[in-house]
């Protein structure tokens, strides 16, 4: 069977090099007994290709049995798996068959599997090697003839090297590896998938049709889905069921997008921004602001030392320094950050000579400037500049500050701007 007939079969969307190459990978194993370690994002779908391997198998007609390991209690998975006798422990009244035996002659999927117990994996490795276990409470050999295929979305050779999982059974279970790409790696996949997902809701609610907007489509794109697959069909039900214009927007896209974590967070449209900052990478350049004033008042102070503590003198010979100290500082129209500075005059004295015998006719009009230095204040005095420079657009005022629009439109609600 083909890659696209097994998609139809298992209703499974997309044209992913990567999707087509785990789907070969699964059809070219089914026949034979081989286990197999499907690894993959939670979400993915890595129980699907358990059932393609199953079901492109000799053992389509047996059993098979998914069994969750991370929710079954650690006290009672040996239970659960083996079976147990009648009084083998509180409140085993009769004795009990394990998944192992029902599922005799077909398939056992086991996910999560590295949060097995280090005791029921060395049982799982005796299955593995020899088809043999015991009951729980019992010390009669049983038999069984079952494929297992598991899965799990953490590393698991990491765990081996914690000491959390046995390597002997690391390296039984994975004589096939087969790794499920995560969404975020299958980006043209994704509008397939909401188109198909929403038009099955659509069917479900009997609700009109969805409609995406371009910016709609790109902020889907761009999304990190760490729930994959699943988040995705979550959001397209919510959308179906919640959204009264079914011509959705971007804007409207955002509405239900988690914003969890800056990692997570849709990358920003505009082409030229390559990732989504953050309200710390603003903060980030405030602080660097403060520093390099701060650089620039003990070159002053530096200055004023060495020329005997003649302030006028070393700010007309550097007028570098006020504009760099007091650049955030909005004063009144004509005045420069309230300092004048006058060239010196010559005296209308027979002499010809200065009025004051050093030459010194530079004027400091002493007026006091109080910074703030609130992180606040000065984000907010970051923002309006840059929506002044570029008279209002936030398009391009967000490319100044190095920030996504949407972090921008966030900020300035918060700082009532």
């Amino acid at each position: 069977m083909d890659t696209q007939n097994i998609k139809q079969r298992f209703g499974i969307i997309g044209n992913s090099p990567l999707l087509n190459r785990a789907i070969d990978i699964a059809s070219q194993v089914a026949p034979t007994d081989m286990s197999v370690l499907i690894t993959g994002e939670s979400g993915s779908g890595k129980e699907v290709f358990s059932q393609i391997i199953h079901q492109m198998s000799a053992r389509k007609h047996g059993a098979f049995i998914a069994v969750n390991c991370g929710a079954i209690p650690e006290g009672t998975i040996d239970s659960e798996l083996f079976g147990h006798e009648k009084g083998s422990f509180t409140g085993a009244h009769e004795a009990r068959k394990g998944y192992f035996e029902v599922a005799n002659g077909g398939t056992i999927f086991l996910d999560e599997v590295a949060e097995l117990p280090l005791g029921t994996q060395a049982r799982l490795l005796r299955i593995l090697e020899s088809g043999e276990y015991l009951r729980v409470g019992s010390s009669k050999v049983q038999k069984t003839d079952v494929r297992i295929i598991a899965a799990t979305n953490v590393d698991v050779y990491n765990r081996v090297k914690n000491g959390k999982f046995r390597e002997d059974l690391y390296y039984r279970l994975n004589t096939v590896p087969l790794r499920i790409p995560a969404l975020q790696e299958r980006k043209e996949d994704i509008y397939l998938l909401f188109r198909k997902f929403a038009a099955d809701f659509s069917d479900k609610y009997r609700s009109p049709a969805l409609h995406l907007e371009p910016e709609a489509v790109q902020i889907l794109t761009n999304y990190s889905w760490p729930g994959n697959v699943r988040q995705l069909k979550n959001i397209a039900e919510q959308i179906c069921v919640l959204e009264k214009d079914r011509n959705v927007t971007g804007q409207a896209i955002l509405n239900y997008i988690p914003n969890e974590a800056g990692s997570n967070l849709p990358m920003a449209i505009n082409s030229q921004s390559k990732e989504d900052f953050t309200e710390r990478d603003i903060l980030y350049k405030v602080l660097f602001d403060m520093k390099k004033d701060m650089v620039e008042l003990k070159k002053l102070v530096a200055e004023i030392i060495q020329h005997g503590g003649n302030t006028a003198t070393v700010l007309a010979d550097n007028p570098q320094y006020i504009n760099q100290l007091y650049r955030d500082v909005e004063l009144p129209s004509g005045q420069e950050h309230g300092f004048t500075i006058q060239q010196p005059t010559q005296s209308n004295n027979n002499n010809g000579s200065n009025n004051n015998n050093n030459g010194d006719y530079f004027a400091h009009e002493a007026e006091e400037v109080e910074e703030s230095l609130s992180l606040i204040d000065k984000e907010s005095d970051l923002i309006k500049k840059a929506l002044k420079k570029h008279k209002g657009k936030r398009k391009f005022a967000a490319q100044e500050l190095g920030i996504s629009e949407r972090t921008l439109y966030r900020k300035i609600k918060e700082l009532n701007l």
